[in-house]
Parts: C-alpha cells; sequence; structure tokens
C-alpha cells in the first residue's frame, strides 16, 4: 500500500497533474511558486497577508526578483494564483513552506511562523502528500515539530502515505545570475522515500537537485553556507579595525591578498550585517548547540564583531567632524547634519532586512545629530524604535548641505564623483569612492 502512494504521487508530479501550495508569498515563496508555475504545474500561493495576495491576484509583483509581466502571464493562464485561506491545502499534493524564522530580542529562535504553518497545514493533510520545509531553523526541526504534528497527531505514516523533506533556500536578492532555477538544490528527506519524492518534485522545475541522506543533513548544510560567510566577513571586519590601529589601508591589504591564485577568498568590511540569512542563520545554530552543553565560539565571536560595526561606524563619523578637514572647521556631532547613503542592506536591491543602515542612523540620533538619508529604492523608512524618515528628493543639494555623508550602501546608480565633489566630509564604509577617496582630504573610509 505504501508503494501505491508513493508510484501515485511520483506520476502526479512527473506528468504535472499534482497540484502545489506554497506557504508564504515573502522573497523566497514567490520566486519559488513562479518556478513551479513555469513549469507547468498549477500553483496556490498562500499568505496570511492580504496585501501580497491581491499584488499577485492583479498579475503583479511585490517582489525586485520576479517581474509584474511574469505572475501577470502566469495569472491570466491560470496556473497562478493565491488566497488568505488555507483551506486551499484540501486540494494540495505537494506543499512548500516559505515563512520567516527571525529571533527574538533575546537571541532564541523565533519559530511561531513555522509553528503556525505547521498547525494550518495539520488540518488538511491526507495521504499522498509531500512537504518540503524551506524556512532556515536548526537541525531537527523538521524531524522534531513539524514529523509529529503532520504524521503521528493525523494518523500518518512517513514515508508511507506522506512524506516530508528539508530543503534550504538558497536566495540572494538582486542577482541575475543565479536565481531559484538555476542555483542548485539541496533536499534531504525524513525517510529515503520522503528524500526521493521531494526530489523527483522540486526537479521538474529547477536544473539541479542535490540529495542527501537526511533532513538534518539539509538543515545543517544551508547553516554551513551561512556559518562559513558570517565568519569570514567578522574576519574581514575585525581586520579593518586592526588595520585603523596600525594606520594600514585595509582595502589596499584586500586587494593584495586577492591577487593569490589559491588558499584565499575575497571578502569586504562593512557597516555592519543585513539581510535574512547571515545574521540570523548562524545564531540558529549556536542555539541549538548551548542547548546540548557546547559553545560556538566562532559565531558568538564573529556576531560580536559583525554586531558592533554600526558602532565602530558612528565613531568614525563623531572622530571625522571633530578633527575637521582642511576647508572645514571641526564641529560636535551633536547637531550636525549627516546624510545617510544607502538605506538597504546590500546594493541595487529594495531590501532593509537588519540592515546595518537602520541601526547606523538610529545611533546616530541618540547622539542628537540631525539625520536624513537617501535611498532611490527605499522611499520610506518606519523603525520599531519610533523614528520614520522619508528618502530626501534633492541628493545632490543635500549633500552639499550636509556635514558629513556616511556611505553605507554603495548603490550603482550613485554617481560618485559628483558626491565626492559636491561633499564637505564623507565617511566611505564600502570603500565606494576608490582611489579617489583614498587621495581625497575630506573622506574617512572604514
Amino acid at each position: 500500500m505504501s508503494d501505491n502512494f508513493r508510484e501515485a504521487l511520483l506520476s502526479k508530479i512527473t506528468q504535472r497533474t499534482a497540484r502545489v501550495a506554497v506557504l508564504g508569498l515573502g522573497y523566497v515563496g514567490l520566486p519559488l511558486v513562479a518556478a513551479f508555475s513555469e513549469a507547468g504545474f498549477n500553483v496556490i500561493g498562500i499568505d496570511p497577508d492580504k496585501r501580497k495576495v491581491d499584488t499577485v491576484r492583479r498579475g503583479e509583483s511585490h517582489i525586485q526578483d520576479v517581474p509584474d509581466e511574469q505572475v501577470a502571464r502566469l495569472v491570466a493562464a491560470g496556473r497562478l494564483t493565491a488566497t488568505t485561506d488555507f483551506a486551499a491545502l484540501k486540494e494540495a499534493d505537494a506543499v512548500s513552506i516559505c515563512v520567516p524564522t527571525p529571533l527574538r530580542k533575546t537571541g532564541d529562535p523565533d519559530l511561531s511562523f513555522i509553528l503556525n504553518a505547521t498547525e494550518e497545514l495539520a488540518k488538511y493533510m491526507h495521504p499522498g502528500m509531500v512537504v518540503v520545509l524551506e524556512s532556515t531553523t536548526y537541525p531537527g526541526t523538521t524531524r522534531e515539530i513539524l514529523l509529529p504534528k503532520l504524521g503521528a497527531e493525523k494518523g500518518l505514516a512517513v514515508g508511507e502515505n506522506f512524506f516530508l523533506a528539508f530543503s534550504p533556500e538558497r536566495v540572494d536578492p538582486g542577482r541575475k545570475d543565479w536565481t531559484t532555477i538555476n542555483t542548485p538544490k539541496v533536499i534531504g528527506g525524513i525517510t529515503p522515500a520522503c528524500g526521493e519524492v521531494a526530489s523527483t518534485w522540486y526537479a521538474q522545475a529547477l536544473e539541479c537537485v542535490i540529495p542527501v541522506s537526511s533532513a538534518e543533513t539539509a538543515e545543517m548544510t544551508k547553516l554551513l553556507e551561512n556559518t562559513f560567510r558570517m565568519i569570514n566577513i567578522g574576519l574581514v571586519n575585525e581586520m579593518a579595525l586592526m588595520c585603523d590601529r596600525l594606520g594600514i589601508d585595509v582595502w589596499e591589504v584586500i586587494d593584495a591578498a586577492a591577487t593569490k591564485p589559491f588558499g584565499f577568498m575575497k571578502f569586504t568590511p562593512g557597516p555592519g550585517l543585513g539581510g535574512h540569512c547571515i545574521p540570523i542563520d548562524p545564531l540558529y545554530l549556536s542555539w541549538k548547540l548551548r542547548a546540548l552543553n557546547y559553545t560556538a565560539r566562532f559565531i558568538e565571536l564573529a556576531s560580536e564583531i559583525n554586531t558592533n560595526m554600526p558602532r565602530y561606524v558612528v565613531g568614525k563619523v563623531q572622530d571625522a567632524l571633530n578633527e575637521g578637514t582642511p576647508s572645514e572647521p571641526s564641529k560636535p556631532i551633536k547637531g550636525s547634519c549627516i546624510l545617510v547613503l544607502g538605506a538597504t542592506y546590500k546594493p541595487d536591491i529594495d531590501d532593509v532586512r537588519e540592515s546595518p543602515a537602520l541601526d547606523i542612523i538610529g545611533l546616530l540620533q541618540k547622539k542628537g545629530a540631525d539625520v536624513v538619508y537617501h535611498d532611490p529604492y527605499i522611499p520610506h523608512l518606519q523603525h520599531h524604535d519610533g523614528w520614520e524618515l522619508k528618502s530626501v528628493p534633492d541628493l545632490i543639494a543635500t549633500v552639499r548641505s550636509a556635514d558629513c555623508v556616511v556611505i553605507v550602501t554603495n548603490h550603482s546608480q550613485y554617481d560618485y564623483p559628483d558626491i565626492l565633489k559636491a561633499a564637505r566630509l564623507i565617511v566611505d564604509t564600502r570603500n565606494a569612492l576608490g582611489k579617489a577617496g583614498r587621495e581625497s582630504p575630506k573622506v574617512v573610509r572604514l
């Protein structure tokens, strides 16, 4: 009987008759919805946020990486729809869970979105379903949290009449070279049959699927990827701090080291970590290991260094104002007009999640500075600390009037020579000005 469920589901998948549901229509879910729809599946996106659902229904996209034209075409073809009603899961054969996994203020994992999605899905579980969790979490989540609620509590046997797996999302917003479709996809099942069914499903839409032996292996793979980046960014950020003490140009050091054709991978310092993965995911692993009486020392140290970078940047701004320039007298940070250039966590995207710009703005305000910002992708900022700002309409005029310009995000559309010419003082945290910034007396670099 178990082979009957597996064979029937595999047949539906390979014939593209399986009905697909994706829980969560954010930066991960919407591109996945589009990928499965393009592959010929009928897909429904489910999200409690009515605004996202209404946007998709109108044939529009709220995600920069998914064009409006694509959503409109798929909706018109009848292969894509969206709803806030989880009852649509009654008809689903294949379900992907793509919900957020933030950290609580205490640093503990916030699994409420996964728990809520699992509770809703459990109401409509039936034999012959495959479920894949994509939300980043600690090793063991799929087996310890999803399996009991979707399997035993519903009287279903995993690997026999329903199939459960984990597949880490690898979305990097703004990239054109690596997308949801061509980025290799790691998948690990609770059982071998689970891994087979989930891998077969994803292989219908994605170019390369990498099966691994278990859900825990897939969960740990994601954490290794992002811990690797977090620790190397922490290393190069500390290198910037050390070079500053030694009076050495860290950017020149990095460029020189990058000429080595083996044994070195280039990372660059910055004002702090941002985004949906690197500042958060390694801390899931650290939290899990604390429960096992093990301290993830590399993770804890890198997190400490990276978390303190916004404060270091503000210190550089304060020192730069105090010292002044050959053409500008020194002045205190309190009462100074400071323009923060770029609010997103990386260039050329519209995503401010965990952006260090938010911390830098808040810290500058606490020191009494009059802070304004400009970002071509973010017209308005509202922070949970209670402050709101609008992007200044005239960039160059504001650059001229500001006491200091802080380059936090190096968007490619900024005209840096014009900014350098117009500014009185610049703190460049991204080496956006390059050689011109190194040679200018009014530029302070990280």
